[in-house]
């Protein structure tokens, strides 16, 4: 099991344009990536693999413009598109499934996630450093740029960081390792409840036991 923890960036405007320029160059990498995809699925009704899209995509210039295993990353994310068009299709075919699945088209113009696997990270002096590729070094003077690590979470357990473009904003996701945790459930006790607004939720067991919380404190606090 995974957890993801995201977490506001506030970079300063060089890193800003750096990290604009990655995630636009990840979006048409995208494309280009469906693209092929969808060629060699009208052309002979198979589906790539993640290794022949890594193949085909390693000379386009938006893969070489990031770093080589983030490039890899977004590819990936067409692969993992079709697959599971292949799975809705196949629930389709079967009649699990009301409307038939449309293969996976392109993205508007605009910004993609980036993720960077663990691989790529390394935690100096409690800081994660995410490398930006040579490209970028040649065009921004900027090779990477640093992340500090959440104080809950160890690096150890960091499994891959992403960089969210969202509303104008930045996120960074720290995807980590989350401890397998036993649950035993009584099938004779449970638990009803009622949403509200005030009292956001009001709670009674089948043993009568009950308690609210309360919805003003729950909005004053987002406010």
């Amino acid at each position: 099991m995974f957890g993801c923890q995201p977490v506001l960036l506030h970079p300063e405007p060089e890193l800003q344009s750096v990290l604009e320029y990655v995630c636009g160059e990840s979006n048409k990498l995208f494309n280009c990536a469906a693209y092929y995809a969808r060629q060699i699925y009208f052309k002979t009704h198979k589906y790539v693999d993640k290794s022949r899209l890594d193949e085909e995509l390693k000379a386009n210039p938006h893969f070489q413009s990031m770093h080589s295993q983030v490039a890899q990353q977004t590819c990936h994310g067409v692969w993992e598109a079709f697959k599971s068009y292949r799975e809705l299709l196949a629930l389709w075919g079967r009649g699990e499934l009301e409307v038939k699945p449309k293969l996976p088209h392109y993205r508007d113009a605009g910004l993609y996630v980036t993720s960077y696997p663990k691989q790529a990270l390394k935690l100096i002096d409690g800081m994660i450093r995410v490398p930006l590729g040579g490209k970028v070094k040649a065009w921004f003077g900027l090779d990477s740029f640093t992340l500090p690590l959440p104080s809950n979470l160890k690096f150890a357990d960091i499994r891959e960081v992403r960089i969210l473009p969202r509303h104008r904003c930045f996120y960074a996701e720290f995807v980590y390792k989350l401890a397998p945790v036993a649950v035993k459930l009584d099938p004779q006790r449970a638990l009803g409840i009622d949403h509200g607004i005030d009292n956001w939720l009001t709670c009674v067991s089948n043993l009568g036991e009950s308690f609210i919380i309360d919805g003003r404190q729950v909005k004053a606090f987002n406010q």
